[in-house]
C-alpha cells in the first residue's frame, strides 16, 4: 500500500499475535492499538472505511464503525464457512458491502440471505504478470522439486524433515526449499541431512516455482500459488495431535488446500497428520513425475485459473469500494 502512495500510520506486523496464549498475553498490545486505529479513523474522516482480511481486528472495528455512522466495504472474507459459522449475523449488521475473492463464498452467503460481490481472486493477476518474467537465475541443471514448507519454525521442524526423508528415491531431481523470510538459514540447516545437497533460496519462491517439476507444499495460501503456477503439487499437514484434534472438531471443510476447495474435488492429493509419512509420500510424488495423474493435474489447474480470474479482481474491487463511498 506504501508503494501506491497510502501512508502506514500502524504496520499489521505490530498485530500478528497467533493462538489463544499469544493473545492473552499481548491483549494489552491490542487493546491500545484498537484505540489507536479507532482514534485515526476518526481524524481521518473516511467515505468509506476498506477493511482487509484479518477478522480478529477487523470485524471489532467494523462494529464500532457502525455505530459511528462509517460505510464499511470488508474486502477478503473472514474464513467463516470453515468455522465460526455464526459470525455471519455480525458481519450482515456492520458491514455494507462484502468482497469475496472465492467462488464457493457467494453461495455461502446466498444461504444466509447476505448478497456479496465476487472480485475474482487477486493472486490471478500477481502470478499472470510474475509468470511473463524470466527467472533472475537458473537454480539447477537438474530437475527441480519445491519444498514449501510453511512460514512457522514449529510447522517447519515437524514437516521439513519428512519431505526431505523421499530426497533419496529421487537422485534425479534437485530438492530446493523456499525460505521464509521470517525463519533463519540456522533452523532449516539442522533439518537437511548432511550426505544430501538439498539447497534454500530466500524471497525467490516464485521464481524456484517457475522452475520446478513438481512440489511439496504446507497446506495454506501456497497451494494455490503453486496451482497457479501449473506446478503438481502434493499438500501435506502435520500439527500437534490435540491441536489436529481440536481442528477436526471445529473446522468443517472436506478438503485443507484451497485447490480443492475452489475446485469442490481432489484435484491434488492431501496428505494430513499419519498420512504424512516416507512412504505415501514417495509413491505421491512419483506419480506427480511419472503418472498420467500429472497430465489431469494440470488440466484442472487451467480450469482452476479460469474460475478465479476471469473477474478483474483489483477493478472488480475498487469499482465496488468506489460506488460505495458515493452510495449505489
Amino acid at each position: 500500500m506504501s508503494s501506491a502512495g497510502g501512508e502506514v500510520v500502524k504496520h499489521y506486523k505490530d498485530l500478528a499475535f497467533m493462538g489463544f496464549i499469544e493473545v492473552v498475553k499481548h491483549l494489552g498490545t491490542i487493546l491500545r492499538n484498537i484505540a489507536f486505529c479507532k482514534k485515526d479513523i476518526l481524524n481521518f474522516k473516511p467515505d468509506v472505511l476498506v477493511l482487509i482480511d484479518y477478522p480478529g481486528f477487523n470485524m471489532r472495528i467494523a462494529q464500532w464503525a457502525k455505530q459511528q455512522g462509517i460505510k464499511t466495504v470488508y474486502y477478503i472474507s473472514p474464513q467463516i464457512w470453515a468455522w465460526k459459522e455464526n459470525r455471519v449475523h455480525a458481519l450482515q449488521r456492520d458491514i455494507d458491502k462484502m468482497l469475496v475473492i472465492l467462488p464457493f463464498e457467494v453461495d455461502f452467503y446466498k444461504r444466509w440471505n447476505f448478497p456479496v460481490t465476487y472480485t475474482g481472486h487477486p493472486l490471478v493477476e500477481v502470478i499472470g504478470l510474475e509468470k511473463s518474467i524470466p527467472p533472475k537465475q537458473k537454480f539447477s541443471e537438474k530437475p527441480i522439486i519445491a519444498l514449501l514448507p510453511g512460514s512457522r519454525k514449529q510447522e517447519i521442524q515437524l514437516k521439513l524433515p519428512i519431505m526431505l526423508s523421499v530426497q533419496k528415491y529421487f537422485p534425479d531431481y534437485q530438492f530446493i526449499i523456499a525460505g521464509a523470510p521470517s525463519i533463519p538459514e540456522s533452523i532449516y540447516t539442522p533439518l537437511i541431512p548432511s550426505d544430501t545437497h538439498v539447497s534454500i533460496v530466500y524471497g525467490q519462491t516464485y521464481d524456484l516455482l517457475k522452475q520446478a517439476k513438481a512440489a511439496l507444499v504446507t497446506s495454506g495460501t501456497a497451494t494455490l500459488e503453486t496451482a497457479l503456477f501449473s506446478v503438481p503439487q502434493v499438500v501435506c499437514y502435520k500439527g500437534n495431535v490435540l491441536s489436529y484434534w481440536l481442528a477436526k472438531k471445529l473446522i468443517k471443510v472436506k478438503y485443507i488446500s484451497l485447490v480443492n476447495l475452489i475446485m469442490d474435488k481432489p484435484v491434488v492429493t492431501e496428505l494430513i497428520q499419519h498420512d504424512l509419512n516416507e512412504k505415501r509420500l514417495k509413491e505421491e510424488l512419483e506419480k506427480l513425475l511419472n503418472h498420467p495423474q500429472r497430465d489431469q493435474i494440470l488440466a484442472d489447474y487451467h480450469k482452476l485459473w479460469h474460475l478465479l480470474g476471469d473477474t478483474p479482481a483489483s477493478q472488480t474491487a475498487a469499482k465496488a469500494i468506489f460506488d460505495t463511498a458515493l452510495g449505489k
